[in-house]
């Protein structure tokens, strides 16, 4: 049977974002399938049809941050400076986060971890692999050493804490806490610059 027209897209996802701000804001206790749908304006029966039980809505939740993750570091086209590229992709990282907090939260939570599949744990890993690439032309190219896995989870790691403590509200402005990731980026690269004099890495990779 095809789906009722009004359960489209975008209700699913005002469903999903509406959760999120219901888990953020007041537990996951008050994340029920009523509220989200009151919250929305529309049915519980909309959740069901759109997205699935309250389990499902918390994958749901997750699933969308990841997606919106994709898209923000799809937009750093690949250059001639993979560097250049590195620190733009760091920029696109805190920047999905800080503009969508809530599903942010939740795509490393452990409620969500607890109940993620294998196919989701894939799409996940999926934006992980989009850096560990970005770090791979890095090395071919001569500008970094090491291996592009570790490499690539230390940049992921170095970004995931500061953009957490900016969402904390622990990083000044939104300008400096986006300066602070780009310079932070910068430091961990230049460490790893193939030449150990070049210690300190153009700054043209923060432009």
């Amino acid at each position: 049977m095809a789906r009722p027209r009004e359960y489209d897209d975008d209700l699913r996802v005002r469903l999903i974002e509406a959760a999120a701000r219901v888990l953020a804001e007041e537990g996951p206790a008050a994340m029920t399938t009523r509220r989200i749908a009151a919250e929305v304006g529309t049915s519980t029966t909309a959740i069901y049809s759109l997205i699935g039980s309250k389990d499902d809505l918390l994958a749901a939740i997750a699933h969308e941050g990841f997606r919106r993750l994709a898209e923000h570091l799809a937009r750093v086209t690949p250059s001639d400076d993979p560097l250049a590229d590195l620190g733009a992709m760091g920029l696109a990282y805190h920047d999905m986060a800080i503009e969508s907090p809530e599903l942010y939260a939740v795509m490393f939570s452990r409620a969500h971890l607890a109940i993620v599949d294998e196919t989701e744990a894939a799409f996940s890993l999926a934006t992980l692999q989009t850096l560990i690439d970005a770090v791979q032309r890095a090395i071919d190219a001569g500008e970094l050493t090491g291996d592009a896995n570790d490499v690539a989870l230390r940049m992921w790691g170095l970004n995931h804490g500061i953009t957490s403590l900016a969402i904390a509200g622990m990083m000044g402005t939104p300008a400096d806490a986006r300066r602070r990731v780009r310079e932070a980026g910068l430091d961990l690269l230049a460490g790893l610059r193939r030449e150990p004099e070049a210690h300190a890495v153009s700054r043209r990779a923060a432009r």
